[in-house]
């Protein structure tokens, strides 16, 4: 006996019983009013000019679905009250079907993930289906994940914690960071290069995340709370992300934390976004990027062989926020003149203006992280490993949309989408 063949084929027999019964289930679905009538927007009744039947691709096969259509007298427009009951509305697939494209195209290139459906669930999609229900679905995602945010601030509006919060929070991290994307040439007419003289090649996604923390280990390094991770990103201006990560801390429980701690590179956005969202929080300067600003002062420097020890000594007085004392011996090892100093001093304003958000030796004190890397891997993992793959170029709005379906994936939200659909 083929073992195999055998079970593929009892698969494909129960789905098709299974199809049927569903398809039956829908024929007996009348969702109009208590009355037999359906009330159109305009106010008038709508009324009924027999049925029509529409083919639905279910994770059980096709169905078909014979309902009733109607029109407004009044005003002409018509409607198929069971589409809207279905959740079919100008789909030829189901919720259910829905669900699994989404979850598969937002985690692997459309053609695989085509394959994958086939194989996995037996469900007969092209990669074009993929991709179009995928971001059909991820622009829902988003509108989802906005109005969530919404809602929190009526809450925190009205001095009420959101339902997503149960009791304070000792200490909640904001972080973000940014990582490029590649896109097609037609959405980059706009963007300027970081190569000067080479046309742009990507656009940079904006990626905040929230995270809770309440304990250290045993040698009094704080540790992240497990789940406790909850993400948003776009392409898009960071006066719109300051918004969208505003809107998810406070959806988080940035009224009931006790300390609000931002996390994020020295960029001037980033600043502002902390400044005008998070005022009372203390904002670090993540210690890996500050290291990376200090090995470029040191390579510009010194471009051949460094003087023994300087390099440990600097990192040293920057693992211990000790800045002023570090710009002092900076401003020692200047060249008198020259292509170098002029390079060097391009340097010291970052570690100027940001010195108050340096002070590792205190932050560590206070038992708090002061490296963004949990926004640094989530960059990776939620952005680079579906939309930085070789030989892939983006739109804006698909790209946005597979951002919206991973960071509510990668947050643990995806059944509660679901769910609210459904409701």
């Amino acid at each position: 006996m083929d073992f195999e063949a055998v079970e593929f084929f009892v698969r494909t027999e129960v789905l098709r019983v299974g199809a049927s019964i569903l398809e039956k289930v829908l024929d007996r679905m009348h969702p109009q009013g208590n009355d037999g009538r359906v009330q159109c927007s305009c106010g008038h009744v709508m009324r009924s000019e027999g049925r029509r039947t529409k083919t639905i691709r279910t994770i059980l096969g096709k169905t078909r679905s014979t309902r009733r259509f109607y029109r407004c007298l009044h005003c002409g427009k018509t409607a198929f009250p069971n589409d809207t009951a279905l959740d079919v509305v100008g789909t030829g697939f189901s919720p259910g079907a829905r669900r699994m494209m989404t979850r598969a195209g937002s985690r692997e290139p459309f053609n695989e993930a085509a394959d994958d459906l086939h194989l996995y669930a037996q469900l007969d999609v092209s990669p074009k289906d993929v991709e179009r229900v995928a971001e059909q679905v991820g622009q829902a995602i988003d509108r989802w994940m906005q109005r969530e945010s919404t809602a929190a601030l009526l809450y925190a509006g009205e001095g009420k914690a959101p339902p997503s919060v149960d009791g304070p929070i000792p200490i909640l991290y904001i972080s973000f960071d940014g990582t490029g994307i590649p896109m097609r040439h037609s959405e980059l007419t706009a963007t300027k290069s970081k190569t000067p003289g080479q046309p742009a090649k990507t656009r940079e996604v904006k990626l905040g995340c929230v995270f809770t923390q309440v304990t250290l280990d045993k040698e009094g390094h704080p540790v992240r709370d497990p789940d406790s991770t909850t993400y948003v990103g776009a392409i898009e201006n960071s006066v719109e992300f300051g918004y969208r990560i505003h809107g998810e801390a406070v959806r988080r429980g940035l009224q009931q934390a006790v300390l609000v701690v931002v996390l994020s590179d020295g960029a001037h956005y980033n600043k502002s976004i902390a400044t005008e969202h998070f005022p009372l929080a203390i904002f670090i300067i993540d210690l890996y990027h500050a290291r990376e600003h200090l090995s470029t002062l040191i390579k510009l420097l010194w471009p051949g062989h460094k003087p023994a020890g300087v390099e440990q000594k600097w990192t040293e007085l920057l693992n211990n926020g000790e800045i002023e004392h570090l710009l002092q011996d900076v401003r020692n090892h200047l060249p008198r003149s020259g292509k170098r100093r002029h390079q060097a001093l391009k340097q010291l304003p970052y570690f100027e203006q940001n010195a108050p958000y340096m002070r590792y030796a205190e932050f560590r004190k206070k038992g708090l992280f002061v490296g963004s890397g949990v926004v640094e891997a989530g960059c990776k993992t939620v952005i680079g490993k579906r939309l930085k793959q070789s030989g892939m170029f983006w739109s804006t709005r698909g790209a946005n949309a597979i951002i919206a379906a991973r960071c509510c994936d990668y947050s643990g939200r995806f059944e509660q989408f679901w769910e609210d659909q459904a409701a």
